[in-house]
């Protein structure tokens, strides 16, 4: 390992009477890869943003190779030769990979593409880049773009590399493609940061690894000596049980049936291409898929918000022993059956909840639409919310609270809550642990693990595929809106899930 490429000595950073980053020290080597774990909102995006010149610390001091160094902006840390790649690329669409490369830099001899395509090129053979200079950004997938944004800082010279969330939108062959990258860049003498949450990244991909926690520096441990369990209690604070434990499915029956639906778009674009599947009682069926093949789509398709054009829902209702065609009801029809939907991400204070109502009253919204007087029976509710506050540790001054002045991770647990207390006996839930801490994702696993016991059939549509093939049984795979595929997920490896991830069957395109 090389000397230190940057230092950090005690950096502050607070907005207003937040506190971002409290006496933060740390140091990175040439040579080696450190990962920057936290929970979401223990500061991690603000220290790197301070590095790349996007924020100016309050105080405290950053040294470069021996230096002390001022950044006050990505200019300046162009200059130190610093590059940041961010979770959201900064990319020209309707121009060429190469012309993005070079876009915005000042060379002394005018533009020469020919030249930088060549320098491209070589950039790509030394690290194992996979790039073509000359395709266009809206042709490309979301890691060629992601290839794009390192190759545009390694093109102007960076040497110490931030990736913010870098795999977070990745599948697993991508990301092993890009850890083998990350891996040539660090014996080329590189300091890599890499900001994340995801344990088993940080554990197979770094050298190092320096937690923070609530904005605090908690301390910098060497991978190879470390473990899930010790990064988690440094993470959280505390120790944390990291199993789901997952039980075998009780008398399963077909509660959902769903056969050859098929949705299109206002424009004309397939959303959901003949899918067929069934969803048991007492069963967690995951839901797998790159963001935007239609996961969303097919809940909402079976909770009454999207039109099908053809197909059929079956739902076989075990409190009268009908089985009734959803596609025939109304949302609330369908929802008074107990068939319930929560999705989170673009949940939380759109669709969902009040933000001015306080959380019982967040909590009648969905459990007393019958037409009763409103707020005759306030018990229930009022019950409900105080069991829901306490089982899930929600952090509040009290269940009157104003829903909006609730951290998104407390409104998380309030949305997905509600939905339980409905006891439905469908429930599907989307990304229901997004943002969510350590501790609170552990909590509502085990929550629909007690829904899934006692009979409730659960869709589970999720990112993080190790979770998926911890908690579910089934994992159903979507891509380009059909389904490409399902396992066991008690049996199933990663890489056979991220293979039907990419697998879209494209040889339909023009039917």
């Amino acid at each position: 390992m090389g000397s230190a490429a940057i230092e950090l000595k005690n950096i502050t950073k607070t907005f207003g009477d937040v506190v971002a980053n409290k006496d933060v020290s740390l140091t990175v080597n040439r040579g080696e890869i450190l990962s920057i774990l936290g929970e979401n909102g223990s500061g991690k995006t603000t220290l790197m943003n301070m590095i790349s010149g996007i924020y100016f610390p309050d105080h405290g001091s950053i040294y470069i190779d021996g230096e002390e160094v001022v950044i006050r902006s990505p200019k300046d840390a162009f200059h130190y030769k610093i590059g940041m790649i961010h979770q959201h690329f900064k990319l020209v669409d309707v121009f060429s990979a190469a012309e993005n490369i070079v876009l915005g830099l000042k060379e002394k001899s005018g533009y020469n593409m020919k030249r930088s395509t060549q320098q491209i090129a070589q950039i790509s053979r030394q690290y194992g880049f996979d790039i073509d200079p000359n395709k266009k950004i809206y042709e490309m997938s979301i890691s060629e773009k992601q290839t794009v944004e390192i190759v545009k800082v390694l093109y102007r010279g960076a040497d110490i590399l931030i990736l913010d969330e870098p795999t977070a939108v990745l599948t697993p062959q991508e990301t092993e493609k890009l850890f083998a990258v990350l891996r040539r860049m660090r014996d080329d003498g590189k300091a890599i940061i890499i900001i994340t949450h995801k344990l088993h990244e940080v554990l197979a991909l770094s050298d190092r690894v320096s937690v923070l926690r609530k904005g605090e520096y908690i301390g910098t441990v060497n991978t190879a000596e470390t473990s899930e369990a010790q990064l988690t209690e440094m993470m959280v604070g505390k120790k944390v049980e990291l199993n789901i434990q997952r039980s075998e499915p009780k008398d399963p029956v077909n509660r959902l049936e769903v056969n050859h639906i098929n949705c299109v778009s206002r424009e004309g674009v397939k959303l959901l291409n003949d899918i067929s599947f069934s969803v048991r009682s007492g069963e967690i069926l995951g839901i797998a898929g790159i963001a935007g093949s239609g996961q969303r789509e097919l809940l909402e398709a079976i909770a009454g918000l999207q039109h099908l054009t053809s197909g059929e829902i079956l739902y076989h209702n075990p409190k009268t022993g009908k089985t009734d065609n959803l596609r025939d009801k109304t949302p609330m029809q369908i929802r008074e059956l107990g068939v319930r939907l929560s999705f989170v991400p673009e949940d939380r204070l759109g669709m969902g909840l009040v933000g001015n109502m306080n959380i019982v009253d967040n909590m009648m919204l969905r459990s007393y639409r019958k037409g009763k007087s409103f707020f005759l029976e306030r018990k229930a509710p009022k019950d409900l919310a105080e069991r829901i506050i306490d089982e899930l540790e929600v952090v509040t001054p009290d269940a009157k609270t104003p829903v909006r002045r609730l951290s998104g991770g407390n409104v998380q647990k309030v949305l997905v809550g509600r939905e339980i207390a409905a006891a439905p006996t469908v429930l599907m839930v989307a990304y229901p642990v997004r943002g969510l801490d350590i501790n609170s994702s552990y909590m509502i696993y085990n929550l629909l693990n007690q829904q899934k016991e006692s009979g409730v059939a659960i869709i589970f549509v999720g990112e993080d595929l190790d979770v998926l093939m911890e908690l579910c049984d089934r994992v159903m795979v979507i891509g380009s809106g059909r389904i490409t595929g399902t396992v066991d997920a008690r049996t199933a490896t990663k890489e056979q899930i991220g293979l039907l991830m990419t697998s879209s069957n494209r040889g339909d395109e023009n039917e």
